[in-house]
């Protein structure tokens, strides 16, 4: 018996149908038109450098590249800019890479707004702990359910107090206290801000916090409002202590002006505003920084050698020789006047918690 593979003789070869299908597909096709010049989707250029233009047509430049400085600006911030923006310009203002302050300040509160830049953000909780100072006022007869002015009232009194009345309660507040913070805070409950949760129409219940006044005294007094000065550690809401004044005169009140005059050991004298740095030269700006290590006043330091230096950067502890050597307690290192490491002392060796990379010869390599 003869086997045959492949098409019988005699016989039309016929494709596969899914072939034929393709094959017409293909080749029956006219082939696509090209679209007309006014129909192309218009693809702007770009160029690089100054070549590049604005939407008016003016050369736009190109922006300078961020660099690493570091240091600290003592912000005078006006009223009506939050914290954050602060950052923001400032970190523009000197065309820095990083940027961080140390406590926030409200939009309608003005004063000194410590900035770290670079390695100084390292240092933002040292000043974070440090004693701060207002002066505010307060306004009398209404309390809002924001404790200052942009807030709805929620009780009025016509009642007003005098000064010796004033003066007479601030003392129930001096001390190591327990605290309310204002349910327009940025204190976090089950994630979410306080402020949120008010803004969202929610009961904010807050739990007393410690707190430590150390100084209240009345600089002004008028028949509707009172001036006055605080001293106060790290967690005071100056809000808070208007309103709970205003409660306990039995005449209500609230903050209608508020002004932060110092931060750790930072003060008014230390700070700049924002129209008195260089919008066009960053170069210019850098005498307005202030050492890293400003932030670590009250800090005990202690000179170390390059050797030593070194080891430290790398994360290693090193022993402390000599008869003025801290024997215990936190200290910052130093090789040559350049700040090298934050740490503790143990038993006489200093163990880093924070390196620093300043330059100078702490950071040449042997």
């Amino acid at each position: 018996m003869t086997h045959f593979f492949g098409p019988r003789p005699g016989r039309e070869v016929v494709a596969p149908l899914h072939e034929r299908t393709v094959t017409v597909l293909i080749n029956d096709l006219p082939p696509p038109e090209r679209p007309a010049a006014a129909e192309m989707p218009f693809t702007r250029e770009r160029r690089p450098g100054p070549e590049r233009r604005s939407q008016r047509g003016a050369p736009r430049p190109d922006r300078p590249r961020k660099r690493d400085v570091s240091g600290w600006v003592i912000l005078d911030k006006g009223v009506g800019m939050t914290s954050t923006h602060a950052v923001a310009v400032v970190k523009r203002l000197f065309n820095a890479k990083k940027a961080g302050h140390a406590g926030t300040l409200d939009p309608l509160a003005s004063g000194i707004l410590p900035i770290a830049l670079g390695e100084a953000t390292k240092t933002v909780p040292f000043v974070m702990d440090g004693r701060k100072a207002y002066r505010f006022t307060v306004a009398w007869g209404t309390e809002t359910d924001t404790d200052d002015g942009e807030g709805r009232p929620v009780a009025t009194s016509e009642a007003r107090p005098t000064r010796e009345a004033v003066e007479a309660a601030l003392p129930n507040f001096l001390g190591a206290i327990e605290q309310v913070p204002p349910r327009y805070s940025a204190i976090k409950i089950q994630g979410e801000r306080a402020y949120d949760l008010a803004r969202d129409g929610e009961v904010v219940e807050l739990a007393a916090r410690p707190v430590q006044i150390d100084r209240l005294a009345v600089v002004e007094h008028e028949a509707d409002h009172t001036v006055i000065e605080a001293e106060c550690g790290k967690g005071t809401y100056v809000r808070a202590l208007a309103r709970d004044l205003g409660r306990l005169l039995g005449c209500y009140g609230h903050v209608s002006a508020l002004r932060r005059t110092r931060v750790g050991p930072f003060t008014e004298a230390d700070s700049c505003a924002v129209d008195t740095l260089d919008a066009e030269n960053a170069e210019a700006n850098l005498s307005r920084l202030h050492p890293v290590e400003t932030a670590l006043d009250g800090v005990p330091s202690t000179a170390v050698s390059r050797d030593m230096a070194l080891r430290l950067m790398r994360g290693q502890s090193v022993i402390l020789r000599g008869r003025d050597a801290p024997v215990g307690g936190k200290v910052f290192a130093t090789c040559g006047g350049i700040l090298v490491a934050v740490g503790d002392v143990e038993r006489g060796e200093l163990v880093p918690h924070r390196v620093f990379h300043l330059g100078g010869a702490a950071n040449r390599p042997s």
